[in-house]
């Protein structure tokens, strides 16, 4: 068992919340524990699905199980039943804070208008210049 690998009184409280599988015959050769351990392990953490170790299965059976229970919701089933029990054992404390501080961005920030010379005008004053390139010398003698 690794180090942040579920416990036994853990996956005791887990395993009747999870799906029943449908298939029938063979048995799987990766325990569920083994392939949630996995899943827990990547977003512990946050290594690619390739990088999971090989203790908890191979890494594509560990990101098949992960993402047909997010499509399918049995994740956020889990968690609601898991959050409505620690709620109602008074084990959640439900405290709001509200910040009202209001972020402003600074005058020079993108977007701002500046004071004095608009972009269009400094345009306008680098086309009235003298031209200094060499073809523009020999068109005016």
């Amino acid at each position: 068992m690794g180090r942040g690998d579920l416990t036994n009184t853990q996956w005791d409280r887990l395993k009747p919340l999870l799906p029943l599988g449908k298939k029938q015959g063979r048995p799987p050769t990766w325990t569920r524990r083994q392939l949630i351990d996995g899943i827990r392990w990547r977003t512990r953490v946050g290594a690619p699905w390739r990088d999971v170790p090989e203790r908890y299965g191979p890494w594509d059976r560990v990101y098949d199980l992960f993402r047909r229970w997010q499509r399918n919701g049995t994740w956020k089933r889990i968690f609601v039943q898991l959050q409505a029990e620690a709620d109602g054992k008074g084990l959640i404390t439900w405290d709001v804070s509200v910040d009202s501080t209001v972020a402003r961005a600074h005058q020079h920030a993108a977007g701002a208008r500046k004071k004095g010379i608009c972009r269009r005008s400094r345009l306008a004053a680098s086309s009235l210049s003298p031209t200094t390139t060499a073809s523009d010398g020999r068109v005016a003698a």
